[in-house]
């Protein structure tokens, strides 16, 4: 399932990892480790804080299609 469009996914995976790099560089701090939840929602494609708002910002062409039962 995907909730997280193809621009947002990539911009989600460069934050976390940013985010995620001040664990080794700068402050060094164990909050550089939150990094985790934008990195893995954005590898993803699915978030559970938009399922739950009810938020889909996916591509129609990433969206799979239901055939009509």
């Amino acid at each position: 399932m995907c909730n997280i469009g193809m621009g947002e996914r990539v911009l989600r995976v460069i934050v976390g990892l940013i985010v995620i790099s001040l664990v080794f560089w700068g402050p060094e701090s164990a909050w550089g480790w939150l990094g985790l939840i934008p990195f893995l929602t954005g590898l993803s494609g699915y978030c559970p804080l938009y399922k739950i708002m009810g938020i889909n910002r996916c591509d129609k062409k990433d969206t799979p299609v239901r055939k009509p039962s």
